[in-house]
């Protein structure tokens, strides 16, 4: 008989630190947020080191005194990986290595090991296939020993390359092969939005895990795959929407995130197209976590990044159900109110006089507010489809929204 093996969660360990730059409560939040990558990535974090620096030690990112501190720990409670929250560069990742002798990972390498387990079509697996090798190239040290029997003496003098000449050859070499099959890809889709027409496009962007895929699912009446966890999507979705008389198209994207590998941006740069040539922007934000406001900042970063930052665009604001302010007592003199105790009403008044954008309260799960959501979805479009064909008439009858004509 076949013994039936218990699939245990990797143990993992998790480095960051306190700069100048980033201060304790920033710290913790991005340690966080480290964490629930390693939940999505299936690994479980029992224990978290930090350490107060002016700024990362540039050859164990943290001091060798506490390096030594999460040695004991490591040797002591079966830890398989060491993850730390800010990317390593290859000289601190191979002292780290030599002090700890454990797997060690870094923010990026983490990141782009979740891409790889939610890759679905062939496009994905080569983008992210292609950030993998561009980030290992720098990095090939002591990882392949394919070869480390080669060593010199009778028969073996003469030109020839080293392991790692040879290793840093086979990455090149890859790397090459991916980013022409990339450039063949990249065409026909291309030539794919091309032929859409000129229906408007409307893309959906936003950090990961703020329900971009489950507000396709509700508008667009399919199936897109949707999950309480970071990256859920990665292969972009476009599919045709009709609000009222407009048909649209509609196209869900993978989620940003702060520090984004620089090699992701890069390699998914004709899933970003879609968002580069979109009419419309709707930017969704989850509004009951409580740094939303660092996540919107994130995403204008990037959207900056890729020259999309200037469309026009509606702040969806989703999962009011999910949101909850704190409460002052009513014999509490002390606290100052501030935005952490705004009502969702108050929020909503606060937002709407801060941004130059539309904006709307939603919760796509529940689908509240969604008929105030697609009357501002069909204003825009409607706008922008005017001014794209001046001459239907049929766009400046009212309609309601079963799309019958309102005489």
């Amino acid at each position: 008989m076949i013994e039936e093996k218990k699939v245990t969660s990797e143990k993992t360990v998790l480095v960051g630190v306190i700069t100048q730059h980033q201060d304790e409560a920033k710290s913790t939040e991005y340690l966080d947020e480290l964490e629930f990558l390693v939940t999505t990535a299936g690994g479980v974090s029992v224990k978290r080191f930090v350490q107060k620096l002016d700024k990362p030690h540039p050859k164990t990112f943290i001091g060798t005194g506490k390096l030594e501190d999460v040695k004991a720990y490591i040797d002591t409670h079966d830890i398989g990986t060491v993850i730390f929250d800010d990317e390593l560069s290859p000289a601190q990742l191979r002292n780290i290595e030599k002090i700890l002798d454990i797997k060690i990972l870094d923010r990026t390498t983490l990141i782009l090991d979740i891409f790889a387990q939610r890759a679905e079509t062939s496009y994905a697996r080569t983008q992210v296939a292609l950030a993998q090798c561009e980030y290992l190239l720098p990095r090939l040290t002591k990882l392949w020993t394919h070869l480390d029997k080669q060593k010199g003496g009778i028969g073996m003098r003469g030109p020839g390359e080293t392991e790692i000449e040879t290793d840093r050859r086979i990455v090149r070499d890859q790397i090459s092969l991916l980013k022409k099959k990339l450039a063949t890809i990249d065409k026909q889709m291309a030539v794919q939005r091309k032929n859409r027409g000129k229906m408007v496009r409307v893309a959906l962007v936003g950090y990961t895990n703020v329900g971009k895929s489950t507000l396709m699912n509700v508008i667009s009446k399919s199936e897109v795959f949707a999950e309480d966890k970071l990256f859920a999507t990665l292969d972009t979705t476009v599919r045709k929407v009709v609000i009222k008389n407009i048909p649209f198209l509609m196209t869900d994207t993978v989620g940003f995130i702060r520090k984004l590998p620089t090699q992701l941006v890069e390699s998914f740069k004709s899933t970003l197209d879609e968002v580069r040539e979109a009419d419309l922007l709707l930017h969704v934000v989850d509004v009951s976590h409580p740094t939303f406001e660092d996540h919107i900042s994130s995403v204008n970063t990037i959207l900056k990044e890729i020259e999309s930052a200037d469309k026009p665009t509606l702040m969806v604001f989703n999962k009011i159900d999910n949101y909850t302010h704190e409460v002052i007592e009513e014999d509490d003199l002390v606290t100052e109110k501030t935005e952490k105790h705004y009502t969702i009403d108050e929020l909503k008044n606060s937002w709407m006089s801060k941004i130059e954008e539309e904006s709307v309260f939603i919760s796509a799960i529940n689908k509240e507010n969604m008929e105030e959501f697609k009357e501002k979805v069909f204003d825009l479009v409607r706008e922008i489809h005017a001014k794209r064909f001046p001459y239907n008439n049929y766009l400046y009858s009212e309609y309601d929204q079963d799309g019958n004509k309102i005489t």
